[in-house]
């Protein structure tokens, strides 16, 4: 009986809630509307329930994760608060052991100065004294740059940047170059003020933007055009020398790869002319505004020559401008060889002969005068002849030394005046120079090697005929050769051959005519050309070779015997004074 009650017991709670919940209406639907929330919830809560298990999970790692991050970050903050006072700690250490080692240093160097005091001669005393008396001007110069250099730097701490309009009164062009003052600071941190003469504002600006400068400010007016005109006008011509300097490393640069405009800037840094950098810096900026590489060197007017000028504007239609560049480089080696050996051969001929003119105009203005007042009281019918003559030539001297000086000094400035000016004046002086006996082969070889040798470059490097003798006839000085180089266009200009002009000629050697012709006949003319220039350039050196051994004896023989001479007509009225007494 109790088991039955016990198993009926839930159904009759069940029985008595629902008879409670229909006789109680409102009671009824909450408990219903409870029932199905907790139901569907329910339901809902084991659908979802791996949904919700796995954004448990991640918002916990994600917790974790950033809890990690942060204990790492407190744990490096502690570890770098840690290394900073390590550090500080060896700085310190460090500090103190270059204050002990700087100690040190200055007692071994006061020991050191102090020992080498005692030990000092007077020798290096007085050394020491000369070597700081002679570094004065060199520290004061240093001195003065580095205060300039500071004020200039004081006066630019408020400059800014250059603001330039592209499209305003800044990018027009002026119809001929104008001077403009920049000021910038280069790549080393220097400020530095200069000049640059373009067609405007914006092509100054973009030149020094690519030379890696900060600019400052660009202006331009009546006074700067008038004080600094001249640095528009290139009359720097650029040495033998240093073109074939210029010549080897711009060859070896573009063979390198390295571009123009760069193998241009890295030159004019190895030059310290300051004439050179203006004209290399000018060429820089002909080629960015996009100029050949000859027009640029055109407009450098005289600082490059004339057939180098042409040799790259040849090149330049081939592409063949390094290898023209190492032609040009080897030409003007050997015609700067060519000038030396002439120099050098020239120099002590010229040197005796300036000491041989200069002791006999010594001894006939001061030596022969105090011989004429013993002479005055002998007999006039027992002085020779010669003696009168001399004694006659120094009282001219002497009376008349500075008025001579002043002639020959005109006459020389009125001859180099009429060679340069007149044509006639100056054909008529290089033919009686051409012909003379000795030094008439020397000029004769000369523009021999140097007309062929420059002919056949020019055709090596496809140049045309006329215009090649053209360049030629610019290149050359010599009126006789100019003559017959203006014959050769005129008969090109007929048809005519080139070999014409040069026959029959005096001053051109058979020889090389026959190489013309010869060259002419199997159309081998360059090659022609450089043998005949090879062959004249030794025969040019075996003539300079042997006019200097000739004219050293003949100028200490004529040395001798002007001296001689003068010494003899003063001794020998002594010996016959002598011979009276006797």
């Amino acid at each position: 009986m109790m088991i039955k009650k016990i198993l009926l017991a839930p159904f009759m709670f069940i029985y008595k809630l629902i008879v409670f919940l229909l006789s109680n209406f409102w009671y009824g639907f909450l408990v219903i509307c409870y029932g199905i929330y907790f139901l569907v919830s329910g339901f809902f809560k084991l659908i979802t329930f791996p949904i919700r298990f796995l954004f448990k999970k991640a918002n916990h790692s994600e917790k974790q994760l950033l809890r990690q991050e942060k204990e790492r970050t407190e744990k490096l903050s502690k570890l770098q608060k840690v290394q900073e006072k390590q550090r500080e700690k060896e700085r310190k250490y460090l500090q103190e052991q270059e204050r002990i080692a700087a100690k040190k240093r200055e007692k071994d160097e006061e020991s050191l100065y102090l020992a080498k005091r005692e030990k000092k001669k007077f020798g290096d005393v007085l050394n020491d004294f000369i070597t700081s008396i002679v570094s004065i001007p060199k520290n004061i110069k240093k001195k003065n740059d580095e205060q300039r250099q500071k004020q200039l730097e004081r006066k630019n701490l408020s400059k800014q940047v250059l603001l330039i309009d592209f499209d305003g009164e800044d990018a027009v062009k002026s119809s001929a170059k104008q001077i403009y003052e920049y000021v910038a600071k280069d790549k080393e941190g220097k400020i530095i003020k200069g000049y640059f003469d373009a067609f405007s504002k914006v092509e100054v600006h973009s030149f020094l933007l690519n030379e890696g400068y900060e600019v400052y400010s660009i202006r331009t007016s009546k006074w700067i055009k008038l004080f600094h005109s001249n640095y528009s006008s290139n009359r720097v011509k650029i040495k033998t020398k240093d073109l074939i300097f210029f010549l080897t490393q711009l060859s070896t640069y573009i063979k390198a790869g390295i571009p123009l405009v760069d193998s241009l800037q890295i030159l004019s840094r190895q030059y310290k002319q300051k004439s050179y950098q203006r004209i290399f810096r000018s060429m820089m900026y002909d080629l960015t505004m996009g100029e050949n590489f000859s027009v640029a060197m055109e407009k450098q007017g005289v600082a490059f020559p004339k057939l180098l000028i042409n040799m790259v504007r040849a090149s330049e239609m081939t592409g063949e401008l390094p290898e023209a560049l190492d032609d040009m480089e080897q030409y003007y080696t050997e015609a700067e060889a060519t000038r030396k050996q002439m120099i050098t051969a020239l120099t002590y001929p010229s040197i005796v002969f300036v000491i041989a003119i200069g002791v006999m105009t010594f001894i006939m203005i001061y030596i022969v005068p105090k011989f004429v007042e013993i002479y005055d009281t002998m007999d006039s019918a027992q002085i020779p002849v010669f003696t009168v003559a001399v004694m006659k030539i120094s009282d001219f001297l002497q009376n008349n030394v500075i008025w001579i000086m002043i002639a020959i000094v005109i006459i020389i400035i009125l001859l180099k005046w009429l060679y340069d000016n007149v044509k006639a004046i100056r054909t008529a002086m290089q033919t009686f120079a051409m012909k003379l006996p000795v030094f008439g082969n020397i000029i004769i070889y000369n523009e021999v090697t140097m007309f062929t040798k420059t002919f056949a470059s020019l055709l090596k490097h496809n140049v045309f005929i006329t215009d090649s003798m053209e360049i030629l006839n610019k290149i050359t000085n010599n009126e006789v050769y100019k003559n017959m180089i203006l014959d050769t266009i005129s008969n090109l200009a007929k048809g005519e051959k080139i070999s014409l002009a040069f026959n029959n000629q005096w001053a051109f050697p058979i020889p090389a005519y026959e190489m013309i012709v010869t060259g002419e006949r199997t159309g081998q003319l360059p090659e022609m050309m450089s043998k005949v220039s090879s062959y004249y350039q030794e025969q040019h050196r075996n003539a300079v070779t042997r006019v200097k051994a000739f004219i050293e004896p003949a100028l200490i023989i004529f040395l001798t015997i002007g001296v001689g001479f003068i010494i003899l007509s003063i001794v020998i009225p002594m010996f016959n004074m002598y011979n009276e007494i006797q």
